[in-house]
């Protein structure tokens, strides 16, 4: 009987040591959780303000761009690109129905993306560039009234970093 007893207190004291090693490792399992939430959280905020930070210079620059396209001091087509090209790379808070907000834009931007720009150019004989010329020419002629209209638009939604609003565009 006294081997019973031994038995079970020795029994009961390995229980009660795993019991108390299961808590330790319950707790510290919470805690890491708590952690890693805490870390997450810090992350989100850190990609959000991150996210902001870049959408306030690709917004900066779609407005200097539409602004320079608006008072015709860059070509349309060169513009067009550029603001199309900046767009796809901003984080809109929701789906944006970019070619229909910016039809005059997108038409141009369609008809100039796979043209060949700088040395590029140079590899195609000067019929061809003066061809891809005119189809640029014309396109802008097109598009003009809808690309000033998406400009003013742009200009609007689009603000400018503080300082930049007063660039003079000579």
């Amino acid at each position: 009987m006294n081997i019973m007893i031994l038995a079970l207190s020795v029994g009961a004291v390995i229980i009660a040591g795993l019991a108390f090693y299961a808590g330790q490792l319950l707790y510290k399992l919470s805690a890491q959780k708590k952690l890693i939430a805490k870390e997450h959280v810090k992350q989100q905020a850190k990609l959000a303000k991150s996210r902001l930070e870049r959408n306030a210079k690709l917004a900066d620059s779609i407005h200097l761009i539409a602004r320079a396209m608006h008072q015709e001091q860059c070509e349309f087509s060169e513009g067009s690109l550029r603001i199309w090209v900046l767009m796809s790379q901003y984080s809109f808070t929701d789906d944006e129905d970019l070619p229909g907000r910016y039809p005059g834009i997108f038409a141009m931007y369609e008809v100039v993306k796979e043209m060949p720009t700088h040395d590029a150019r140079k590899k195609y004989s000067k019929k061809e560039i003066f061809k891809q010329d005119s189809a640029r020419w014309r396109a802008e002629e097109t598009h003009a009234e809808q690309i000033k209209a998406d400009c003013e638009k742009i200009i609007e939604e689009f603000k400018a970093a503080p300082g930049s609003e007063n660039v003079v565009f000579n």
